[in-house]
């Protein structure tokens, strides 16, 4: 997560101290859950959440409560009485989301049944895209009628795509746990990571040879994924739609390959 110029953006609208806590624990919910950690990153999606509705709720005039009568409920049925005079996704919509990410968060997480199916999978997967969703809505609005919507739309973009457990992203390093990945794919897999964002040639040979591939076979990697990219001229490369698309593909063909093989 492009942290310094998302924050630029989010402040100009949002006090900078809850949007920094936002920031934090989405960030850390999506690490968890990227290395499988599914209970802790549903707890963290709670704490982003508490720090959203901090974040309205300033936003709209109000004094936070201190300690324990902090209320998530209570302010977002105090955000849903605030007049019209601001917009539905401040009044309405976020607090809603919020409201479905608190509410698994708080009464479910790690807790369930015996013989019942383990939900935290996909609660974590359903928390985490709906948090990075409530943080490209706040974006959008902080933006609204800026001269910046270009570089607005690509951070909305890069938060809005789907998170995975077989990614880990190390200091904007992206490592990926799937078995049997060429240097083409590592290529492949590493452009559709940091989509829409450009990477150079140099730093992408770097990331399949973190792989164990060669650094010619990274290059021949690169020329075989050419009409899937656009070339900026400067060998800075971005994924086309079209990249996108055969990405996620071979994402669904490296799963079930790996799930066959633990199931012989």
């Amino acid at each position: 997560m492009p942290g310094m110029e998302l924050k630029k953006l989010l402040t100009t609208k949002f006090a900078a101290k809850h949007v920094e806590s936002a920031m934090t624990h989405l960030q850390a919910s999506i690490e968890k859950f990227q290395l499988g950690d599914w209970e802790i990153s549903i707890a963290k999606s709670g704490k982003f959440v508490e720090a959203v509705l901090k974040t309205l709720w300033t936003y709209v005039g109000e004094v936070l409560p201190s300690g324990k009568a902090f209320k998530a409920g209570a302010i977002i049925d105090g955000l849903a009485a605030k007049p019209i005079q601001f917009e539905d996704t401040i009044r309405l919509t976020m607090p809603r989301a919020c409201r479905l990410v608190y509410d698994v968060a708080s009464n479910r997480g790690g807790r369930h049944d015996a013989g019942d199916i383990d939900p935290n999978q996909m609660d974590a997967t359903m928390v985490v895209g709906t948090c990075s969703w409530i943080l490209a809505e706040m974006l959008r609005f902080s933006q609204k009628g800026s001269l910046q919507t270009d570089a607005a739309a690509e951070l909305v973009a890069g938060l809005s795509q789907r998170k995975f457990p077989f990614l880990e992203d190390i200091d904007g390093r992206l490592y990926f746990s799937l078995r049997g990945l060429s240097a083409k794919d590592v290529v492949h897999l590493t452009l559709w990571g940091i989509h829409p964002r450009r990477m150079h040639r140099r730093d992408l040979i770097a990331a399949a040879k973190r792989h164990g591939n060669s650094e010619a076979n990274a290059a021949v990697g690169i020329s075989r994924l050419k009409s899937l990219v656009d070339d900026d001229g400067q060998g800075n490369l971005r994924l086309l739609i079209a990249g996108v698309r055969e990405a996620e593909d071979l994402i669904a063909q490296k799963r079930a390959a790996g799930s066959a093989a633990q199931g012989c």
